[in-house]
């Protein structure tokens, strides 16, 4: 799909530093859940070494017809030039990019290891599989500071109500014990047996900072899942 321009129908705050960005679809576009775009910043008045055009993963699902992005407001001059774009700006998107997507064969679960904003594609594969009514059987861990640092928490909470096959397991590293009675600490192999109860069975996902995503993926193999099993997708800092 050549570059494209779409306009920004509105953002919210969707976590502490964490935004969420609604554009209009273009149309006949289509992708697939977990699928990513690049968006280009058309003009900014600021500019960094990092350029204008970041790779963003698309948030909703295709079922939810929106076009959809989210991102960490980091301190960084692409970061600053979109956290303050009005309403009805373009920008520059060339399509959907990328093959971070959900398995097509539904006997085989799907277990996710998230971090932070690495939620973005998650959202969009369980939500496909959500409204399609899937039979994968799906788990996701899904680790952040605090319930207020954690990205789209409510609607993964709505989709675990939704979805008989889906278990939701949200993780808080420095979660108040008086306000978070769930699991707290990091993810590690005896976090993960307590919900998956065959670890070799699942297809796995890793999703988040870059020392997340290779720590995931050491304790896996350290626990015997093969590595072909095993998908990933890093998320910088920018």
């Amino acid at each position: 799909m050549a570059n494209n321009t779409i306009k920004l129908k509105k953002k919210e705050l969707v976590a502490n530093d964490t935004m969420a960005f609604h554009w209009e679809m273009p149309e006949g576009f289509e992708f697939r859940a977990g699928q990513l775009t690049h968006i280009k910043l058309i003009d900014p008045e600021e500019t960094d070494e990092e350029g204008t055009r970041r790779a963003l993963s698309l948030v909703y699902a295709p079922s939810e017809n929106e076009l959809v992005t989210a991102t960490r407001l980091r301190d960084s001059a692409f970061k600053r030039e979109l956290k303050n774009l009005p309403e009805g700006s373009e920008v520059e998107f060339d399509g959907a990019n990328g093959s971070f997507t959900l398995h097509k064969t539904e006997s085989t679960p799907a277990v996710f290891l998230i971090g932070g904003i690495g939620i973005t594609p998650i959202r969009s594969m369980i939500a496909e599989a959500t409204n399609q009514q899937t039979d994968h059987d799906l788990t996701l861990l899904y680790s952040n500071k605090t319930p207020d640092d954690a990205p789209f928490l409510s609607d993964l909470e709505d989709m675990e109500k939704r979805n008989p096959h889906f278990t939701f397991v949200p993780v808080m590293t420095r979660a108040d014990e008086k306000e978070w009675s769930g699991e707290t600490g990091h993810i590690d192999a005896d976090m993960l047996k307590r919900y998956v109860s065959d670890i070799n069975k699942p297809i796995y996902y890793l999703s988040g900072p870059g020392g997340m995503v290779k720590a995931m993926q050491e304790m896996l193999v350290d626990a015997g899942v093969n590595e072909d099993n095993i998908r990933s997708e890093e998320f910088a800092g920018y």
